[in-house]
């Protein structure tokens, strides 16, 4: 019997997609419910799972855009499973050999995504030198970056010298550039923050944290807080209880415009701005102002765990009343973020700087952070943004009032 699969939809408004990348070479034998391709839209990346058992057969090419609803790929259901299954699986994370197909090639080289295959081509490494952290042994690009950020562990494996020897080296006055088409991911997040730009009166108000306080409380009890919630104790769950608690206090912050009216929250669903190597994606905490630090750790955990595996949905990321993204990760000190429609503010976190602050009379050296509320003064007014962000520092400054809700 021949099972058709067909593009699954992402959501009401999406009408195509682009087939990302094959996870299983044409022609292979599939299980039941086994991701067989990796599908982008303009709003989410999402698997396509076998329906049944048995060989597949592939209809549309990676990297071509087809309508929601035609037909990816069959899958013959009398075919049964090969002797050896096991063992013939194996050969998947080896160099292809030249004679082999496109597809196969895909599928053969370690399962790399298609960024992490652009990166390791520039960089003339291959798949064997790449430790593969993805699901199913894929290769993504963090992982690329992982193992050139280890030189050592690149060269245990180098280029063969007659390789070398045909790529023309690079000269420092060489000129050359390189096209690509935008992905469709990266086509909305162009519209999208256009449209910010547009069709908001964004402003952004800064302050500084002292991270003093934090810092102490993560150093006395982050052994024990990983031991008994089998988690690690973030900056980001302090942060995220701090703007919930400031929620409260101004509802306007938490609140969107829709059509003639203001719509106000008394929940707030936080959105954590994760970079993939897709571009920028905010999956969303429902309810973080009921959830306790572990809670919220746990929460981040997973959907860092989806986005690395390119398995964060379009439902968790629907919804949300307030963002925070942080820069500091990638060592900004200062930015001003931008807003997350229909929300009215988003917080940004930057990098940590040791600084010398007057600490009543006296110069102390201290752990700060810059931090930036981007905010729609159409439905926020200027006092409201500072006051919340004041309440944000002071709560950050001293946790134990914000766990202990004084």
């Amino acid at each position: 019997m021949i099972i058709e699969m067909k593009i699954p939809s992402p959501g009401e408004s999406v009408t195509e997609v682009v087939i990302d990348t094959w996870l299983k070479p044409d022609g292979a034998y599939v299980e039941m419910d086994e991701a067989l391709a990796e599908i982008q839209s303009d709003k989410a990346m999402l698997s396509l799972n076998a329906e049944k058992s048995g060989m597949l057969t592939i209809k549309v090419q990676a990297g071509e855009t087809v309508p929601v609803g035609a037909v990816a790929c069959t899958i013959d259901t009398s075919v049964s499973a090969p002797a050896g299954t096991t063992e013939e699986k194996t050969p998947a994370l080896v160099a292809p050999s030249a004679e082999k197909t496109n597809s196969e090639k895909s599928y053969a080289s370690g399962l790399p995504s298609s960024s992490a295959e652009k990166l390791m081509n520039e960089k003339g490494i291959s798949p064997s030198q790449v430790e593969a952290t993805g699901r199913s042994g894929r290769i993504t690009k963090s992982d690329v970056v992982t193992a050139l950020s280890q030189p050592a562990a690149v060269k245990t494996n180098p280029t063969p010298k007659s390789t070398e020897a045909t790529k023309p080296a690079l000269i420092p006055s060489e000129r050359s550039e390189r096209r690509e088409k935008m992905s469709q991911l990266r086509k909305k997040i162009a519209q999208r923050l256009v449209a910010v730009k547009n069709e908001t009166a964004m402003l952004t108000t800064f302050n500084e944290v002292d991270m003093t306080a934090i810092m102490e409380v993560r150093k006395k009890y982050k052994d024990k807080f990983k031991e008994t919630h089998e988690v690690n104790l973030g900056f980001m769950s302090f942060f995220t209880k701090a703007v919930c608690e400031a929620l409260q206090k101004f509802p306007a912050v938490n609140a969107q415009i829709q059509g003639d009216e203001l719509v106000y929250h008394n929940y707030a669903d936080i959105g954590i701005a994760v970079s993939t190597e897709r571009g920028l994606v905010v999956p969303i905490i429902r309810n973080a102002n009921q959830m306790s630090l572990a809670e919220i750790e746990k929460a981040i955990l997973v959907f860092a765990g989806k986005a690395r595996e390119s398995r964060i949905s379009l439902d968790d990321m629907t919804g949300g009343t307030f963002t925070i993204t942080n820069g500091g990760v990638f060592g900004s000190l200062m930015s001003t973020p931008i807003l997350n429609p229909p929300q009215s503010a988003i917080l940004g976190m930057h990098n940590i700087v040791s600084r010398p602050i007057a600490v009543e009379g006296r110069v102390e050296i201290r752990p700060m952070m810059y931090i930036a509320l981007s905010y729609d003064h159409r439905v926020i007014d200027g006092k409201e943004s500072v006051s919340f962000l004041v309440k944000v520092k002071e709560l950050l400054e001293d946790p134990t009032r914000m766990l202990l809700g004084i």
